[in-house]
Parts: C-alpha cells; sequence; structure tokens
C-alpha cells in the first residue's frame, strides 16, 4: 500500500471515531443481542438494518452480534438475559409478558386494533407504560414494531368460532391462552421457532397468527387454510441494557437512539407491505385464503373481545381505563 493510500485510509478511520466521540485508537465495544425470529422475518431484517446504521455511523467501534432465531436465548430468557448481562440488546414480543404488567398485555386483546391506523394510536398510548416498566427493570426501550393483522390456520374452512371448539390450539401469550380456554379449545403454549415441530407431532393443529409467522414456518405443509381476521396486531420491543446504553459517550448513545427511531418508521411500513406478500404468498403455496372472513365469524369474535376488554380492565385498574377511554375516544375521531 502506497504512502498516500494509508494516510487516506488512517484519516478517514480516525474521522469515523472522532464522529463517534471515541479515541482513534480505542477499543470496540461489542455487544450481542437476541432475537426469537428467524433470518428472513421482516422484524430481523430491520434489526440488521439498524445494527449496520449503529455499526456504520460510529466507525465500528460499536459491534453488534446479533443471535437469531432463539440460537442464544429463548424468547421466554431474552429480558431476563439483557437485565443479567447475558446479551446487551434484545427483542421480544411484548405481549408475551403480559403477567410481569397488564399494560404489555392491551395490544393482545383480540379484534381490539383492526388496522394500523387504529394500532398506531394504540401504540402512542401504550408506549410511556412500557417504557417505564422497562426503565425500573434496567433496560431502555429503543423502539416498537407491530406484526401484521393475525389470522386462523385451520385444517377445515372456519366459519364460526365454534370451529375452533375441541382444537389444539396454539398460544403464544397469555391472551391467546385465555383466548382458547373462551372457544373450548386447549391452549398449548409453542414458540414460533418451534410451531413446524409442533403441527408435525399433532401437538397442536390449529392456531392464530401472522401471514408472516405462516410463511416462516412454512404453514402449507401442515394446514390448508388461513382465514385474515385482523385479531391482532401486536408489538416487538425492541431494547438495550440502560447501563451498556450509558457506557457509551453521549453522541453515540444519540446515533443509538436516531437509528431506533428510523428503525421503528421502517418497521410499520415494512409490516403493512408484509401483510399483502406474505398473505398472497400463502396463497401461491396451496392455502385457502377466506377473506373476507364470515360475518358470523367476525360477530362471534366481537363478542370474545368484549369479554376479554372487560378482564383486562379488572387487572390494569384506573391506568387501564384511562388508556381503553382515550384510545376509544381518538378511534372514534379518526
Amino acid at each position: 500500500m502506497s504512502m498516500n493510500r494509508r494516510a487516506l485510509l488512517g484519516s478517514t478511520l480516525f474521522g469515523a471515531a472522532a464522529l463517534a466521540g471515541l479515541p482513534a485508537h480505542a477499543q470496540a465495544t461489542r455487544w450481542q443481542m437476541a432475537t426469537p425470529y428467524p433470518d428472513a422475518n421482516f422484524h430481523t431484517v430491520n434489526i440488521r438494518e439498524f445494527v449496520k446504521e449503529v455499526e456504520e455511523g460510529s466507525g465500528n467501534r460499536v459491534s453488534i452480534t446479533l443471535h437469531t432465531n432463539q440460537s442464544l436465548l429463548r424468547m421466554p430468557e431474552i429480558k431476563r438475559g439483557v437485565q443479567t448481562g447475558q446479551a446487551q440488546m434484545g427483542e421480544i414480543l411484548l405481549s408475551a409478558y403480559s403477567n410481569e404488567d397488564p399494560m404489555f398485555a392491551v395490544d393482545g386483546i383480540p379484534m381490539l386494533v383492526t388496522n394500523f391506523t387504529q394500532a398506531r394510536v394504540l401504540a402512542g398510548l401504550q408506549r410511556p407504560f412500557v417504557q417505564a416498566r422497562l426503565q425500573r427493570q434496567g433496560l431502555t426501550l429503543l423502539y416498537m414494531v407491530p406484526w401484521p393483522q393475525s389470522g386462523f390456520y385451520s385444517t377445515e374452512r372456519l366459519d364460526s368460532i365454534e370451529g375452533l371448539r375441541g382444537t389444539k390450539f396454539r398460544t403464544f401469550n397469555p391472551a391467546t391462552q385465555r383466548f382458547a380456554q373462551l372457544v373450548g379449545a386447549t391452549p398449548t403454549l409453542v414458540q414460533a421457532a418451534e410451531v413446524p415441530q409442533a403441527f408435525a407431532t399433532g401437538v397442536v393443529n390449529a392456531m392464530v397468527t401472522s401471514a408472516a409467522t405462516g410463511v416462516d414456518s412454512q404453514a402449507w405443509d401442515f394446514v390448508r387454510h388461513f382465514t385474515p381476521v385482523g385479531f391482532t396486531r401486536t408489538k416487538n420491543a425492541v431494547f438495550v441494557s440502560t447501563r451498556a446504553l450509558n457506557a457509551l459517550p453521549a453522541n453515540v448513545q444519540s446515533l443509538i437512539r436516531d437509528a431506533a427511531e428510523r428503525a421503528e418508521q421502517r418497521g410499520w411500513g415494512m409490516a403493512q407491505e408484509q401483510e399483502r406478500t406474505r398473505q398472497e404468498e400463502l396463497a401461491r403455496r396451496g392455502m385457502t385464503v377466506t377473506d373476507p372472513p364470515s360475518p358470523r365469524l367476525m360477530a362471534d369474535l366481537e363478542k370474545i373481545s368484549e369479554t376479554m376488554v372487560g378482564e383486562w380492565l379488572t387487572t390494569a385498574g384506573e391506568d387501564g381505563k384511562k388508556l381503553i377511554d382515550a384510545y376509544r375516544a381518538a378511534v372514534a375521531r379518526a
């Protein structure tokens, strides 16, 4: 390498380090991040873009190794793993942790949110509660991104809620557990990465989830029908150890927060795009997509939603009532 090229390379690296507020020869900060979702999932794709922005923006002085498909920690272990330093960052399905705080559960109530506009309203009202809870646990919320609308996967066409009675129903949070009980199904907790095996071994034979998860798990291999109903648009939360974040220079912290804000906006757009393309993919793979669903099924779901909203309010107290009242008022004005 010529002296001129060495000088140019050295000045480039020095400039990147200076931008990050770090000495040119400082050792890189290395973080581990855990997510339960596979590489092709849009949440993971979005995280990789976020990681790239952070690494490049910091002049590679912050290095983040992403462990996908629960290869480092399983979903129930991720939040605790970040709290205890097994990882510095994590992604979870927020409602899967709703036993910790009812405010984590609100977006898991069936039929409360039926479109992305409503989902944004609820997310804005829910955010302060999520931030406060995580902050008390030594975690900093970076961003939240919803899943596309969820629908039912079944072996037979589903025209009413009676079609789920007696099924072995895959659940992934307390809300789906309660839903299964209310419809007379047998609930079984199965993480996203374990769905194909659960169906293949007969542990479950029906589920409610997004078309994105249906494609991830190749649902056409074990069921024939998908009925999108707008059941929920639950959100994933991406967070960082507050201690790890605060150990970085202030302008690097700002860089991470800015990248997180872009990831959130990008993720919402991706979720809306995935709602269409993944549903189309299920149909291309030979699944019968019943859209729109039957009026009877939708009426059945609305009744169950009313029951579950009432149950949630008994656990969420005055804050919960204020949130639901504010949400319904905002939706009515829209």
